[in-house]
């Protein structure tokens, strides 16, 4: 494996409106920020976004109305006054624009990420990076040689709580890594939001919404797997919503290097309060809870809180604020497209296994 996977831890266009477009110009501590996509999760990042110093929302670009007018409303609330679009590419052909954020249906992440860097702009956008390998390879070559920056959704690397427990792990705190368990347990997805449950478009449950915790596996594990096996099916949701193609259940296994294995779960119909969402890391000295920050010493009784400064901010403020701060330097993200890249195929490898019912090796992704 080579050392980057291992450390994957406006000028105006007329001279004449020059001095007019000159005069409108933020300061250069200003960054002008446009969000592609404004429903349920994207409507979620503006408002958060608005919060972050130094950021103006100059542009909002969604193909529903509704979504479009409540998101300029908000932003009119909070002192901006946003252009609105339907056509992401009018958007994006703007010269002002220094950063968007994109959080549509994943079928479109590939295309508008792609597009967005190519002109430019620093691009923050929602995980899962793409719905197949080749996407994911299409994007992280255009971030490559882009000239702005590209991070990806996954936030829960910023929560301050995870962040204390992977730095106590990569300092052997809980001595050489043995093990990883993780399951999202939950009751189902929203059934207003169609695309959720049609695989071709969202990828599939264990891409488009266990992508958060295998990431953060891949993180402890500090490389990506070797091999998966999996299986999963649709148990209890049968044709729940109409038309539904999408898994309410499966398991994977996942082999890393030294031996250490992922088992991970994910349930669609967990009542409430029964298991809930678990990110467990177990090593020769304890195991650390990445959620909670708990230690427990493998030979000895009791627990301890590991130290979590800004414990209880919240981690998607704290993932656009670090964006933001890193598009303004030049900055490699935490949550770069490289680490997003390997995330989202260790998630495909599931996903490739539990379909054709066998075990699947790295390289078959990793295209």
């Amino acid at each position: 494996m080579d050392q980057s996977r291992r450390n994957f831890l406006k000028m105006p266009a007329v001279a004449s409106a020059g001095a007019a477009l000159l005069q409108a110009q933020p300061p250069a501590s200003v960054t002008r920020v446009a969000f592609i996509g404004v429903g349920n999760r994207g409507s979620f990042l503006l408002r958060h976004m608005l919060k972050v110093p130094g950021v103006q929302v100059v542009a909002i670009c969604d193909v529903d109305a509704d979504n479009l007018k409540k998101a300029a409303d908000a932003v009119i609330a909070a002192g901006g006054a946003p252009e609105t679009y339907t056509e992401y590419r009018k958007l994006l052909d703007r010269r002002d624009i220094d950063a968007v954020v994109i959080a549509t249906p994943v079928d479109f992440h590939k295309a508008m990420a792609v597009a967005a860097l190519e002109v430019g702009k620093h691009v923050y956008c929602e995980k899962p990076m793409a719905l197949t390998p080749e996407e994911c390879r299409a994007v992280t070559n255009a971030a490559a040689s882009a000239k702005g920056i590209f991070q990806a959704g996954f936030q829960l690397r910023h929560d301050p709580t995870r962040a204390a427990s992977m730095k106590f792990i990569q300092e052997g705190g809980i001595g050489r890594v043995l093990f990883l368990e993780g399951h999202r347990h939950t009751g189902d997805l929203p059934r207003k939001t169609a695309w959720y449950f049609d695989r071709v478009r969202s990828g599939d449950n264990i891409v488009e919404q266990a992508c958060h915790i295998i990431d953060l596996m891949v993180w402890a594990a500090g490389s990506h797997p070797l091999r998966a096996f999996g299986s999963g099916g649709i148990n209890l949701f049968k044709n729940e919503p109409p038309g539904r193609t999408t898994m309410d259940n499966y398991s994977v296994i996942y082999e890393f290097p030294n031996d250490v294995r992922l088992n991970f779960t994910h349930i669609y119909f967990d009542p409430p309060g029964f298991s809930g969402i678990k990110e467990r890391v177990y090593g020769s000295l304890g195991a650390v809870d990445l959620a909670t920050g708990t230690f427990v010493e493998l030979d000895k009784k009791g627990e301890r809180k590991l130290e979590a400064p800004a414990a209880g901010e919240d981690s998607n403020y704290l993932s656009l604020a670090a964006f933001v701060e890193h598009a303004k330097g030049g900055k490699k993200p935490l949550n770069n497209a490289e680490s997003a890249r390997i995330s989202t195929l260790t998630a495909m490898m599931g996903r490739k296994s539990i379909y054709e019912r066998r075990v699947v090796s790295w390289e078959e992704v990793d295209v």
